[in-house]
């Protein structure tokens, strides 16, 4: 199974996305339960994410 997970498992408390994926708390829980197809979904909009929560901590 494909997971953006990178180890770096760290909740911003303002956004509540991990720091090192960009998943939301349930995102993560349901992640095994969800569909590839949801998976991709929530991949695809991560790098924005990511970006995002950079930016908020310049």
């Amino acid at each position: 199974m494909i997971t953006p997970c990178i180890n770096i498992c760290v909740i911003d408390p303002q956004s509540e996305l991990c720091e090192g994926c960009g998943r939301n708390l349930d995102e993560i829980s349901n992640w095994s339960r969800m569909s590839p197809e949801e998976r991709r979904a929530v991949m695809d909009g991560l790098r924005k994410r990511l970006e995002s929560l950079a930016t908020t901590d310049a």
